[in-house]
């Protein structure tokens, strides 16, 4: 019977889109155009696979699998491990690069070769802001939202807000509590504080009706763009527009207020959106505020999710790693100061706890990879790669590749210490101009986190050796409800 299911929802959520939503006519127009084009190039090795589907199939099925690495590892022994590959990704030829010298390659030469890319139904969901600008518009939208997101804004701003909210969330869903499904948990407090610290907002009913509508919307980011009911992007559209009239009204309601004075052009990342213009002196739209708040959210939210839980299933499997964690944040708390928050010095003593999160961020990548677009024709290792095709990167080509981590599959958070990993070869957070905006906001909120669970819980998994799965993110299938175990006092 599930599996039945499980047939109906492939069909109905990518091969019946792909049948009527107008990718069958680009596909056969792309196969003209690429067939006239592509005589006398020395294209990838590789297969576009089906009519229509292309690959796209075996390529979603490797992360549902858990194993988002296989469906590049597969083809490159096929090829005998070339640089680059063909292949055909909803609907579009796609070459997709591995290797240190890929990633520097693509994030070297961003709006010079290259441009980002998203699939239909994120262009669609995300609407315009910076996901989907280039060029100069993209610098302008990146330096007004990267305001609150530095390091010297995080550390005159943030540390003390991300400590009490993350000590109010911990007393309200984990104290008192023997079980905890960490994962829905966590990304509640991931929405919370980014709503907190972006919007300045704070009552949980409206977080949480925010919340519901959100986890929808990050269902059909990486889907099939039909809008029609029983898809996830039906349930996706509709989900984003209530999010979108809700972050109207908040919209709304704060321009009167720093008309009135009654709110601060510096209080938030909203208000300064609102009250500051870029370089040029233009203000942003209100839609456009909207959809990079709307960007914010999703970037902020599902990858420290993620990164939080996994790291919480790695201290519940490694006690001898969570022993040092627990040492290290024990020190920190007992140097705290007299108001017991803590301080961007505090941060930069975590050094072994950073290290452990990136170990984790090795192994289970917070994002599968990411898309790229040609624009112009290229020539990359000896292979043509022409105008107008999508590229495609993914961690999964380097994290756990022997030739640059040895024992690659095994945990060891001493590989970060010194020097660290060969340059490119680590790549969690991307790289170049396109490089991940939260970074610097992600590590503060993880580890301020991580400090505080630490210092009052130990903890054991309820479901020893609980698979991974990628939807689009990594992602416990249960859940991974864990047994909470109080310190004594």
């Amino acid at each position: 019977m599930m599996a039945a299911i499980d047939i109906f929802g492939v069909f109905l959520n990518i091969i019946a889109p792909l049948l009527v939503t107008g990718v069958f006519l680009r596909y056969l127009t792309a196969r003209i155009r690429n067939k006239n084009k592509q005589s006398g190039l020395r294209l990838p090795p590789g297969s576009f696979g089906w009519p229509i589907l292309g690959e796209t199939l075996e390529f979603l099925q490797s992360g549902w699998d858990g194993e988002p690495g296989r469906f590049l590892k597969q083809r490159m022994e096929k090829h005998q491990n070339p640089p680059v590959f063909k292949t055909s990704l909803t609907g579009e030829p796609m070459a997709v690069l591995s290797g240190p010298a890929a990633h520097k390659f693509l994030f070297g030469n961003e709006n010079k070769l290259v441009q980002v890319w998203w699939p239909p139904s994120a262009k669609k969901l995300l609407g315009n802001g910076l996901s989907n600008s280039v060029g100069e518009e993209a610098k302008h939208t990146r330096k007004m939202l990267s305001y609150f997101l530095t390091p010297d804004a995080l550390m005159r701003l943030y540390i003390k807000t991300v400590d009490q909210v993350t000590q109010h969330h911990i007393a309200i869903h984990w104290q008192g509590k023997e079980e905890v499904k960490t994962f829905p948990v966590v990304k509640l407090y991931t929405f919370e504080l980014a709503c907190r610290l972006f919007m300045s907002l704070e009552d949980p009913r409206h977080i949480e009706k925010l919340a519901a509508l959100f986890n929808v919307f990050l269902k059909g980011v990486i889907s099939i763009p039909l809008n029609f009911p029983g898809t996830r992007f039906y349930r996706a559209i509709r989900a984003t527009g209530a999010v979108r009239k809700e972050l109207m009204v908040i919209l709304k309601d704060r321009r009167l207020a720093l008309e009135q004075k009654t709110a601060s052009p510096s209080q938030d990342l909203l208000s300064h959106l609102l009250a500051s213009p870029d370089d040029n002196g233009k203000f942003m739209s209100e839609s456009e505020i909207i959809n990079n708040i709307l960007l914010l959210l999703f970037a902020g939210h599902d990858t420290s999710s993620v990164a939080i839980t996994l790291v919480m299933k790695v201290l519940g499997e490694l006690p001898q790693v969570y022993q040092k964690v627990l040492r290290e944040q024990t020190e920190i708390a007992s140097s705290k100061g007299a108001d017991g928050f803590l301080q961007w010095e505090d941060i930069q003593k975590m050094k072994y706890s950073w290290d452990v999160v990136c170990e984790v961020m090795r192994l289970w990548p917070p994002i599968m990879g990411a898309f790229r677009e040609a624009i112009v024709d290229l020539n990359y290792a000896g292979y043509d790669i022409p105008k107008g095709w999508k590229l495609y990167w993914t961690p999964a080509s380097t994290h756990t590749d022997p030739s640059f981590f040895r024992d690659a599959m095994n945990f060891d958070p001493s590989r970060f210490e010194g020097a660290g990993p060969t340059p490119f070869s680590y790549v969690p957070f991307g790289g170049g101009p396109r490089m991940c905006l939260g970074k610097e906001y992600a590590r503060v909120e993880i580890l301020v986190f991580l400090h505080n669970v630490v210092n009052k819980f130990r903890w054991n998994l309820l479901v020893p050796d609980e698979k991974i799965i990628y939807d689009p993110m990594p992602t416990p299938v249960e859940g991974l409800p864990i047994c909470l175990r109080p310190h004594n006092p």
